[in-house]
């Protein structure tokens, strides 16, 4: 008899506020399948999630998806990498007990040798606190456009920043991974 595999559905309900930070030379190191399943993490990635990595394999990569993430985060992030283009992003992830922890990710296509996806491989570092600071308002920002107006919102929200400040959305997060202030 197997076990079921974690999904969205089992995610904790009660979200605290309590944060873990990565150490400074970490790196949670995870691969998916093309629809998102977990097929491969390091141990870090276990102990900042929270899950027994065997848990983890096999469970949707959204498990860890927490509610303060704008949505239009994660369509960037499937519009890039399904184009076989690389993401950089700030992620705020859901630990097992309802705590959090702040990631820089950067997720890549994984080809066969014809170019075809067949996998996605995510590594994630610490962020820097400045860059934690001048994100959060921002994604704060965008769920609660999200909320009232759908993802169209906060994408004319996001568009006008990167406007505004005159870069675009990699250039801004990469800026930010290096201590940049706005």
């Amino acid at each position: 008899m197997s076990k079921k595999s974690l999904s969205k559905l089992d995610a904790p309900k009660n979200i605290t506020n309590n944060e873990k930070v990565l150490n400074q030379n970490d790196f949670i190191v995870s691969k998916t399948d093309t629809k998102g399943k977990i097929i491969y993490c390091n141990e870090i990635f276990a102990e900042m999630a929270g899950y027994p990595p065997a848990d983890l394999i096999g469970a949707n990569h959204n498990l860890i998806r927490h509610p303060d993430m704008p949505k239009l985060a994660f369509q960037v992030l499937w519009d890039l990498i399904q184009k076989k283009d690389e993401f950089f992003g700030f992620v705020k992830n859901l630990k097992a007990d309802g705590g959090y922890y702040w990631v820089f990710a950067y997720i890549t296509a994984d080809l066969d040798r014809n170019g075809n996806i067949i996998s996605y491989t995510s590594v994630r570092r610490k962020m820097p606190q400045s860059a934690i600071d001048i994100i959060t308002p921002i994604y704060r920002q965008l769920v609660d456009a999200e909320r009232s107006g759908g993802i169209e919102a906060s994408k004319k929200i996001l568009t006008n920043l990167l406007s505004e400040h005159k870069v675009g959305y990699r250039e801004f997060v990469i800026n930010l991974q290096l201590g940049a202030t706005l």
